[in-house]
């Protein structure tokens, strides 16, 4: 072993690297049971053995039995051993995996007597329906509006009691419009007029409402904004009243006008202009004003933004015709079709508004041509967070010799694309380990020519990530493994 090896400065990070890392001998992955600066990585382990296991449980420290109950290889005889945990953050952990939890677990924690138990196993999609329906009378009204919020395919049956639920915020959640995973389905007709009464579910419900002429003037003049836009979605709206919520006050409803495909292209543009127009001119509040006035100019300080992220199924169905739409949400929608004619697909990838490059390319990355593919990364910068998720993606796939060429690239980015070639030449890795950038020493830090001085040298990297990402490294010799142990007092036994 190399004496002249370079001390780790962040040797935590560099622990919870090789807790990870899948060449680490049975023998040390034991000793690191006694490393407690970490998270509990080595418990979440895929190859722990039956022994192992067991001795994590006998430890009995938070972190490690914690990260145990997370791990998706866990056998079965061990999750119910800890289904009886006397930790409620290690019973709750149990819920991440509830899609391959034996039967007797689940019946045990679904009536856990600690609510943050069986919050979790409310919000698992892969809790069984039969035991999750039990939590519709749940005696923890968080729990119920979580179900609700959750659940949105529950049974009638389970749909009926949160809807009828005492407490207003169970009843808001069974019918909300923001926070489920997806909108809730049309109520029992029967509920609905109570719905339409109630002003907590009044939002919520609209989209199912009959529209008489009663009905219609109420809910227009409705002085809740979200109860107007919600009118303002409506199939079955009358064009006068269209017209007139186009030019409500509170910019979110017309918005929701914008986004009909019933909506004439005049008065769509119109509603463009006037958005961003006003917008603009919203002036901050101050302090003082009221919650409802701050909230409100927020809302209208985020509509230029809403306009571009708008999401249209219709126009996803229909593209074509909206291939080149002045509005870049419409651009994008017609850019999650993965019918598209390859010429179409040609313009969206060229098109001037990154969102819509990056839909297209994750729609149809097969039909990224490489120099397409390099112009899009090229271009690409996170400007705001609906784009961020790009930035460490791997959406687009380049031949090794562009990636050999990115090594030498002026962007840093580019750079971090290299050791995607599992063949990149020692000296290339070499000198990416070498990089002024944390993200590109990271990304090679794992590789396999990684030349063993370069390696060690990243271990002892002045960025926490970068040290993490060496003592991962699969290419990590054995006995500097035992080096690292020794530099944290992981002693082997008897010594």
């Amino acid at each position: 072993m190399d004496a002249d090896a370079p001390t780790p400065v962040h040797l935590g990070k560099v622990m919870d690297g090789l807790a990870t890392n899948p060449a680490l001998p049975a023998a040390m992955i034991r000793r690191l049971f006694a490393w407690r600066r970490g998270g509990g990585k080595v418990a979440g382990r895929p190859d722990l053995t039956d022994d192992m296991i067991t001795e994590i449980i006998e430890l009995d420290d938070h972190g490690l039995v914690h990260s145990l109950a997370l791990n998706k290889r866990l056998p079965d005889r061990f999750r119910i051993q800890l289904a009886a945990h006397r930790d409620m953050g290690v019973r709750a952990a149990l819920a991440v995996h509830a899609a391959t939890a034996p039967r007797q677990l689940l019946e045990q924690l679904i009536d856990d007597p600690e609510p943050q138990v069986r919050e979790r196993f409310a919000q698992s999609r892969h809790t069984p329906p039969d035991l999750r329906a039990r939590l519709a009378t749940d005696p923890d009204p968080a729990i119920r509006a979580d179900l609700a919020r959750r659940w949105t395919r529950a049974p009638e049956q389970v749909r009926r009691i949160l809807l009828t639920d005492p407490e207003p915020r169970v009843r808001a959640a069974a019918c909300s419009i923001y926070g489920a995973r997806r909108r809730h389905p049309a109520p029992p007709a029967d509920l609905l007029p109570a719905l339409l009464a109630d002003p907590v579910t009044r939002a919520g419900a609209v989209i199912h409402a009959v529209l008489d002429a009663d009905t219609l003037r109420r809910l227009a003049a409705d002085p809740d904004d979200k109860v107007r836009a919600e009118l303002a979605r409506h199939p079955d709206l009358p064009p006068p009243v269209r017209d007139i919520l186009a030019v409500d006050p509170d910019l979110n409803v017309r918005i929701k006008v914008f986004a009909r495909p019933d909506t004439p292209e005049h008065l769509r543009a119109q509603i463009h202009a006037a958005v961003h127009e006003l917008s603009r001119a919203a002036a901050w509040p101050g302090p003082d004003a009221e919650d409802e006035t701050v909230r409100r100019w927020y809302g209208n300080s985020f509509a230029p933004t809403e306009l571009r992220i708008l999401q249209l199924d219709w126009v996803t169905a229909d593209p074509l015709p909206h291939i080149d739409s002045p509005y870049v949400s419409f651009r994008a929608s017609a850019a999650c079709n993965e019918s598209l004619p390859a010429d179409a697909v040609a313009r969206l990838l060229a098109d001037g508004e990154e969102m819509v490059r990056l839909t297209m390319a994750e729609t149809a990355p097969h039909l990224v041509d490489p120099a397409t593919a390099e112009s899009i990364e090229r271009r690409y910068r996170p400007r705001d967070k609906f784009t961020l998720w790009w930035d460490d993606a791997e959406v687009l796939t380049f031949p090794p010799e562009v990636l050999r060429r990115f090594a030498t690239d002026p962007e840093s980015r580019l750079r971090s694309f290299a050791p995607r070639d599992p063949d990149l030449p020692s000296e290339l890795a070499e000198q990416l380990a070498c990089d002024p950038a944390d993200r590109v020493r990271r990304a090679v830090a794992g590789h396999r020519n990684l030349p063993l001085p370069a390696l060690l040298q990243l271990l002892a990297d002045s960025s926490e990530s970068v040290a993490e990402a060496a003592g991962a490294s699969p290419s990590l010799p054995v006995e500097h493994m035992e080096r690292l142990l020794a530099l944290a007092g992981l002693q082997q036994a008897g010594r």
